[in-house]
């Protein structure tokens, strides 16, 4: 077999290597929960390539990510649930029914007028699930409850907590003034040092900590910025500068373990000088 840019030669490579008895025992043994770990790291790859502005990589990572979908579809295929062909019809006609505006009558409509209308299509759709699962005499699930439906927990923190906002917003539970998010963090980091000072146990001052990570979550969401994104470029920026200090400190024949913090921060200073 040989690469190829027909779609058709991927699911035909992902069929063979589930076969039995000649396909990959790897493969084979995976299951969706298995296998699930392994979208989700795929997802956070492709946000990392474009963070980095790694264009060639980005491709690499985006053929990762479909092989996922791929290899979820095969799955199904094989338990007769789906094929890869329902899951683009199911897209398709996902994206065709919420975008009237584009393929329908709806037309020349305002950005906010776009998103009432989004907004409108998508408590449809719930509505048409529920009323499958009662005919079904399916119980509805504790996640299509509330007006927190349809978060999934398996999202990472910081897209889950930002998710979880969003939807409380929409019933008003929420701040009219970013301002009045940043005096809540204020207020978590003073619980936490009060939880310090009473010596509380490291499960209770763990949660304080949470507490404080979903409040500036919130405070990125008001500000209409992507904590996830926020972070990898504090966390790019940090190994950037921390670079910096071993670099400096290897011209000196200092190894990292035996400077100072004094000397550490100094460079630290030194390097945000340079960015700057």
């Amino acid at each position: 077999m040989q690469p190829s840019r027909d779609l058709d030669a991927l699911l035909a490579i992902m069929a063979a290597l589930r076969t039995p008895k000649t396909g990959c025992p790897w493969d084979l043994e995976q299951d969706f929960a298995s296998i699930a770990p392994y979208t989700i790291e795929e997802a956070c790859e492709v946000a990392d390539a474009i963070g980095r502005g790694d264009f060639a990589d980005l491709r690499d990572e985006l053929g990762d990510l479909l092989l996922q979908v791929v290899f979820h579809a095969q799955m199904a295929r094989e338990r007769r649930l789906f094929d890869f062909g329902d899951v683009v019809h199911a897209i398709t006609s996902k994206l065709i029914r919420r975008h009237p505006h584009v393929f329908g009558e709806a037309r020349d409509l305002a950005p906010a007028e776009i998103a009432k209308l989004w907004g409108e299509i998508k408590a449809g759709e719930k509505a048409e699930r529920k009323a499958a699962r009662e005919a079904a005499g399916l119980p509805p699930e504790a996640h299509e409850k509330g007006v927190l439906a349809g978060v999934p927990a398996t999202l990472p923190g910081l897209a889950r907590a930002v998710k979880l906002q969003a939807k409380a917003s929409t019933v008003g539970f929420d701040w009219n003034d970013a301002r009045l998010v940043l005096a809540k963090i204020r207020e978590e980091t003073d619980e936490i040092e009060a939880a310090l000072d009473a010596n509380e146990s490291p499960a209770r001052v763990a949660g304080e900590i949470g507490d404080l990570i979903f409040a500036v979550a919130n405070l990125a969401r008001h500000l209409k910025a992507d904590p996830d994104s926020a972070l990898r470029g504090a966390n790019a920026k940090f190994e950037r500068r921390f670079r910096f200090i071993e670099s400096e400190l290897e011209k000196r024949g200092v190894a990292p373990a035996r400077a100072t913090l004094a000397d550490m921060d100094a460079l630290w200073n030194r390097a945000k000088e340079l960015e700057d």
